[in-house]
């Protein structure tokens, strides 16, 4: 490319940047494909109470079913997907389009992710019967491609986690776990030989069927936790499906819902929540807790941003019981790889001070957070918190 083209491509590229306004001065003109993905950003960013020249950046997308529909097939004609998804989140945020989702034909139109999945949850409510079928469908998709994305390896990490778990004194030469024989026979060490004869050997077992951890998956539905709630839910069912692992999937906001006879179909259990609404913690830790009968075997994963409606100081009881009778205590800000919302950094701080650090979890941690759990071992907390 010549100089002089090196240049007007860097013009161009400014002036969709800039968007058109007088004041942008590259003074370049836009024509062809240009011109449409500069209409498709001006539609959702530009502002509609001031007038563009040759009304190339004229604003908004209007409340017509038929004018997002054309819009949302622009986007994903100029747009990568990942743009296309932010795109969208902007426009149901920024212009209220909320509402259009209730229909059929706008929900075969979007591009489907995590945070489309929240949206319509927390429409579930106000959608016509006509509209349900299709919002599934497009729920099913997302969550089938998350599994996909997720389950071989949770699934893998945890069975390694249970088999270690499940350690014998009396192992097989193949099962000997050599780093904690060796540190449990220092005392043995023959200086004139250079070499430990170990008393004791310490091995890998292997977690039989009737060997089980239980889970306990404790999740706030309120509005800000929606793509935890999606993840946790798919989350619940690669558990689930796990023979050494029985699973509980409880959600609350005022109310507490168990939702474990649901959890073969992650679809029916994020159907059956209901984004939005207040928060008891404490109202559900009380109901996990009645469920617990064996403590030791137990992990309980509450995931919330730890805005406490109930009675704070009955919540943080309930914790330090649950701790103490053996119970390992995670506690997610999120589930989520968007990091941590906003959240009640008082009640974090009480739960660290009772050995339960609180931390936003990407899904791709998750299952190294549940094993370090299932072995009792420190919770590899992100260097973020």
């Amino acid at each position: 490319m010549t100089a002089h083209g090196t240049d007007r491509e860097r013009l161009r590229r400014w002036r969709m940047v800039l968007g058109g306004d007088d004041a942008d001065g590259t003074g370049c003109a836009l024509s062809g494909n240009d011109a449409a993905m500069d209409g498709a950003l001006a539609a959702l960013y530009g502002r509609s109470d001031k007038a563009r020249p040759g009304k190339n950046r004229s604003a908004g997308l209007g409340a017509s079913a038929p004018t997002v529909a054309r819009w949302l097939g622009d986007i994903r004609t100029y747009f990568p997907s990942s743009v296309v998804q932010v795109m969208q989140r902007d426009a149901i945020d920024r212009l209220g389009l909320s509402t259009l989702l209730l229909e059929p034909e706008m929900l075969e139109a979007v591009e489907a992710d995590v945070h489309l999945v929240g949206t319509l949850l927390s429409l579930n409510r106000a959608m016509p019967e006509t509209t349900k079928e299709t919002a599934r469908a497009v729920v099913r998709k997302v969550v089938e491609d998350l599994e996909k994305r997720l389950a071989t390896r949770t699934r893998a990490t945890l069975t390694g986690a249970l088999d270690r778990s499940a350690r014998i004194n009396r192992p097989r030469h193949h099962d000997i776990d050599w780093n904690r024989t060796i540190a449990a026979n220092l005392k043995h060490y023959l200086p004139e030989y250079g070499t430990i004869v170990p008393e004791r050997l310490i091995g890998y077992g292997r977690a039989s069927q009737s060997v089980k951890k239980e889970v306990v998956l404790c999740i706030d539905q309120s509005g800000s936790m929606a793509a935890s709630v999606v993840y946790a839910s798919v989350f619940g069912a690669v558990l689930a499906s796990m023979r050494s692992i029985d699973t509980r999937l409880v959600v609350f906001d005022t109310a507490v819902v168990d939702l474990t006879d649901q959890l073969d179909d992650p679809v029916d259990v994020l159907f059956g929540t209901q984004l939005g609404g207040g928060t008891d913690i404490n109202r559900a830790l009380a109901y996990c807790q009645s469920q617990i009968t064996r403590p030791a075997e137990t992990v309980v994963v509450l995931i919330s941003d730890l805005y406490e409606g109930g009675i704070r100081d009955e919540m943080l009881k309930r914790v330090a019981a649950m701790k103490a009778s053996g119970v390992q205590f995670v506690a997610l800000l999120a589930l989520s790889d968007e990091g941590a919302p906003a959240y009640d950094r008082q009640h974090a701080a009480a739960l660290a001070a009772l050995g339960a650090p609180a931390f936003a979890c990407t899904p791709d941690l998750f299952p190294e957070v549940m094993a370090a759990a299932i072995e009792k071992r420190p919770i590899p907390v992100p260097d973020t918190v």
